[in-house]
C-alpha cells in the first residue's frame, strides 16, 4: 500500500514549523501588497486563495438542535494545518478555521490534541464530535463517517530552478531528472502521468529537495504545501514552482474536510452552513493568508 505522502516526519515538521514561524513574524496576516505597504518583504509568489467545490452550490440553514459544546480533536505535528504554538496550544489553519466555525454557530469549542493515528478511533468511540486534521477524504472515510464540505486540498507540485521552462512540464518531461519520495502517491502519479521522466527516488521530500540543491535532479515532485514552505526559506532562493497544481483525486484524495460521527447529521449540516458563512465574510481568506504565505496553487 502506498503511504500517505503528505504526512511528514517529526524532523521535517520541525523544519516546516520554523519556516512558518519565520513567515508569521515577517508577514503576520498580510498579503503581498499589504506587506509592501508596511515596508515588509512580500511573498515571492502571489497567494491564490482557492475555492474548493462549485461556488453556485449553497448550503441550507440547518434545522434542529446541535450540541452546545463541541469536542474537537486534532494532532500537533502537521504545520501549517495543525501544530503547537510556543505555549503548546493547538493552532493552525484547520484548527483556527474550526474555531471560527464554532463561533459562527455560537457554540462552545474545546480542542484537544491526540496522536494522528488515533483520531478516527477516538471519534468512532464517541469521545469526540469533530476531527479537525489533515485526513484525506476518500470513499472509505465517507463510508464510516460524515465529512463536511472540502475546505482544503493538498496539490502536488514540481519545484525547479527559476529558469526551468514550464512548457517542458506540459510536453511530458522526457529525459528530465525528477526527484520524488519513494513508495508514495506522488511517485505513482509521476510514473503514470510523466512516464518519460527519469524518476529518482528519495527517502522523503526533504531529501529530494536537497538533491535539487546539489544539482543531482532537475525537478522535485511532491506535496505542494511542504514545498511552498521550503520555497519560503532562505536556502531556496532561485527556485520556484513549475507547472501545476496537480489535484488527481485517485492518487491524492478529494481534499480535506472536518470529520464527524454519522449519528449527528444535523451537526454536519450546521458545520457546512457555518463554513459557507466564514467564506462569505472573508474569515477563510484571512486565515489562508496567515498560514499560506507562499501560494500552493
Amino acid at each position: 500500500m502506498l503511504r500517505v505522502s503528505h504526512r511528514v516526519t517529526a524532523a521535517t515538521a520541525r523544519v516546516l514549523l520554523a519556516l512558518l514561524v519565520a513567515f508569521a513574524a515577517m508577514l503576520g496576516v498580510a498579503s503581498g501588497w499589504q506587506a509592501q505597504a508596511q515596508g515588509l518583504p512580500a511573498p515571492r509568489e502571489r497567494v491564490v486563495i482557492p475555492f474548493h467545490g462549485d461556488p453556485r452550490v449553497r448550503s441550507e440553514r440547518p434545522e434542529g438542535p446541535i450540541p452546545r459544546n463541541l469536542r474537537v480533536i486534532t494532532d500537533d505535528e502537521f504545520p501549517p494545518l495543525h501544530f503547537a504554538d510556543p505555549d503548546g496550544q493547538p493552532v493552525g489553519f484547520s484548527v483556527d478555521l474550526m474555531r471560527a466555525i464554532c463561533e459562527r454557530m455560537a457554540v462552545g469549542c474545546t480542542i484537544q490534541v491526540r496522536r494522528f493515528d488515533t483520531l478516527l478511533q477516538t471519534l468512532a468511540e464517541g469521545q469526540a464530535d469533530i476531527v479537525a486534521a489533515a485526513i484525506p477524504v476518500t470513499a472509505s472515510l465517507k463510508s464510516r463517517f460524515h465529512v463536511s464540505r472540502i475546505y482544503h486540498r493538498l496539490p502536488a507540485r514540481f519545484v525547479g530552478a527559476a529558469g526551468f521552462e514550464r512548457t517542458r512540464v506540459e510536453a511530458g518531461l522526457a529525459g528530465v531528472r525528477v526527484g520524488v519520495a519513494r513508495d508514495t502517491a506522488h511517485a505513482a502519479y509521476l510514473a503514470e502521468h510523466f512516464p518519460k521522466a527519469v524518476a529518482t527516488g528519495a527517502a522523503d521530500l526533504e531529501a529530494a529537495l536537497q538533491s535539487l540543491l546539489r544539482g543531482e535532479v532537475d525537478l522535485v515532485f511532491g506535496d505542494g504545501q511542504a514545498a511552498a514552505l521550503w520555497l519560503g526559506g532562505r536556502g531556496s532562493v532561485g527556485f520556484r514552482f513549475v507547472g501545476g497544481p496537480f489535484l488527481g483525486i485517485r492518487h491524492f484524495g478529494e481534499g480535506i474536510g472536518f470529520v464527524l460521527r454519522p449519528d449527528e447529521p444535523n451537526l454536519k449540516r450546521a458545520v457546512d452552513y457555518a463554513l459557507q458563512g466564514v467564506r462569505d465574510d472573508g474569515t477563510y481568506a484571512r486565515l489562508f493568508l496567515r498560514y499560506f504565505p507562499v501560494s500552493t496553487f
